[in-house]
């Protein structure tokens, strides 16, 4: 089989070289000349582990190719896939839709026989008929069918993600269409991954449904992580507690400065918009999207609190940039908020972070850049970890303490233990374990 995969950003690069390592012929279309020719000798534009060495295999063998030739890349496929990006529309909120549609267009002026069009970008309710009007418009004649294939890639995780799936969502309502997208999809048969025929409709909804939901999961048990340092509970033993009920699950139950990335910000406003433009709004969400706000701007209030309560003139380390491990992505990461509110608050910012120092510098003015995490802490007046990266799991202490100007840490990770931190003569700071407190509100408010 043979496809085309319209963008070369992280979903279109990543599924385009996965379903070449199931054997598909893919050739990825990006208007970006200058990638394509990175992308041609070999340089990947995204951090993604094992990325490269897909890439680099497939293009050898020959299934992976890129161009920015549209004619080229759909020439002889069996479907053309849209995978290009849908940032939150600036004013009010909605999903950009532009490039999608542009792609729409292009593919009705190019395609020459029956072609299946999915839409792999997350895309609101409705868009997969918009794609197929506007096809539909321009030629009257063609022979096609729409399809919505939402992805669910983890940063960081991805090329597992697509090749060991949890499940595959593909809204599709003719038979031969849905006879192309099995054929793409026949590997994973074999490892008996659940296969989700709906319409276009519901696959659209599944995959915002998803990502708001694991959203409100993330911001629930950092609500949870406040009331638990109020009362002297321990949010971690929390989360075990509830997440062993099958109904509720671990993942998603670890605290932290709120989520970030591409998905969650846009994906939770794109669908609140959708909600109230329909008269149905959802207040859970309208509420997680604004409590997931906040406690960006309560996380830089925390380091100011652990540091006497000012930063001026003070130099704070901070270790981790980008909003997660394994990833260069720094799209709405919790830093973008973080950082700038101690600058503005008169900190001098020493940063490290293994990946994302190059797209951070894009993105914030005047922070300094350590080439280590013991070079960002070389003579601080403390430091936060604010992604919790795995070098950053087992820091030498004694040399951190050495280095640091005063021993304070905030960890908003939670990576190491409060009673270890504080028996090596640190003052920490962390989130929602407040065993080491006396639980005395409740007692005193009952006298």
């Amino acid at each position: 089989m043979r496809i085309a995969m319209i963008g070369t950003g992280y979903v279109g690069l990543v599924t385009g070289a996965c379903f070449s390592e199931f054997g598909v012929d893919v050739c990825c279309v990006d208007k970006d000349a200058g990638k394509i020719q990175r992308l041609k000798a070999g340089e990947i534009p995204i951090f993604e582990p094992g990325l490269d060495q897909l890439v680099e295999g497939n293009v050898k063998a020959g299934r992976l190719s890129f161009t920015t030739d549209l004619r080229e890349g759909m020439a002889g496929a069996d479907a053309v896939f849209i995978a290009v990006g849908t940032p939150s529309r600036r004013g009010d909120g909605h999903a950009d839709l532009s490039y999608v549609y542009a792609a729409a267009r292009e593919i009705a002026d190019t395609m020459d026989g029956y072609t299946v069009v999915v839409t792999k970008s997350t895309v609101p309710v409705g868009t997969g008929r918009e794609v197929e009007a506007i096809i539909r418009e321009r030629r009257p004649d063609a022979r096609f069918d729409v399809c919505s294939n939402p992805e669910f890639l983890r940063e960081g995780a991805a090329i597992n993600d697509f090749m060991r799936p949890d499940r595959v969502v593909i809204g599709c309502e003719s038979e031969r269409a849905q006879e192309v997208m099995r054929g793409l999809y026949r590997p994973l048969y074999l490892i008996e991954t659940p296969i989700v025929f709906t319409s276009l409709e519901t696959s659209e909804m599944i995959k915002y449904a998803a990502n708001t939901f694991l959203a409100t999961k993330i911001t629930f048990i950092n609500e949870i992580a406040d009331l638990c340092e109020k009362v002297g509970a321990d949010v971690h033993d929390v989360a075990r507690g509830i997440g062993l009920d099958g109904r509720i699950g671990r993942k998603f139950l670890h605290p932290g400065p709120g989520y970030g990335g591409s998905c969650f910000p846009k994906d939770t406003l794109a669908l609140v918009k959708t909600a109230q433009d329909y008269g149905a709004p959802l207040r859970i969400i309208e509420t997680v999207v604004d409590v997931n706000d906040r406690r960006k701007q309560a996380m830089a209030d925390r380091i100011v609190a652990a540091c006497g309560g000012s930063v001026a003139g003070k130099t704070v380390a901070v270790l981790g940039l980008t909003f997660k491990p394994n990833t260069d992505d720094m799209r709405d990461s919790p830093a973008l908020d973080i950082v700038p509110a101690l600058l503005a608050a008169g900190a001098t910012v020493r940063a490290y972070d293994p990946e994302g120092m190059d797209e951070a510098a894009k993105l914030m003015d005047g922070i300094e850049y350590g080439q280590s995490a013991y070079e960002a802490m070389d003579g601080a007046d403390a430091v936060a970890i604010v992604t919790e990266w795995n070098e950053f799991r087992a820091l030498d202490l004694a040399r951190m303490k050495k280095l640091l100007k005063a021993p304070v840490v905030v960890d908003l990770r939670n990576v190491y233990d409060p009673k270890d931190m504080r028996a090596a003569g640190f003052e920490y700071t962390c989130v929602g374990r407040g065993t080491d407190r006396p639980a005395r509100a409740a007692s005193e408010a009952a006298q």
